[in-house]
């Protein structure tokens, strides 16, 4: 069972404004990179179940050049409400670290 950190050199989350949060997957490789497109795990529909997001709330980016995958969604409190947990957006990309990706055969 291999997780997605296991494939990347970075994973992040940050604010993209006081109401929304972006969230960048940087691949080490070319390789990795396919593994991981082909699997299907990093959809919408797979950021929807993590985040509790509706799939029309979520922008996702394939930028195959960068070897990179970015997604925005909407805060659910935002930056520096009292209900907010992480005034920066950078403890948001957790679940994202243990998401399992099935091997190819």
């Amino acid at each position: 069972m291999t997780e997605l950190w296991q494939y990347t050199k970075l994973i992040r989350s940050k604010n993209a404004g006081p109401f929304e949060l972006t969230f960048d997957i940087m691949f080490k490789d070319c390789e990795s990179f396919e593994r991981v497109r082909k699997s299907g795990r990093l959809s919408a529909e797979t950021i929807s179940r993590l985040y509790g997001i509706p799939l029309d709330n979520i922008r996702l980016f394939v930028l195959e050049d960068l070897l990179t995958v970015k997604f925005s969604i909407p805060r659910a409190a935002f930056s520096g409400d009292v209900d907010d947990t992480d005034v920066y957006g950078g403890q948001f990309h957790g679940p994202l670290t243990t998401l399992v990706i099935e091997q190819l055969k």
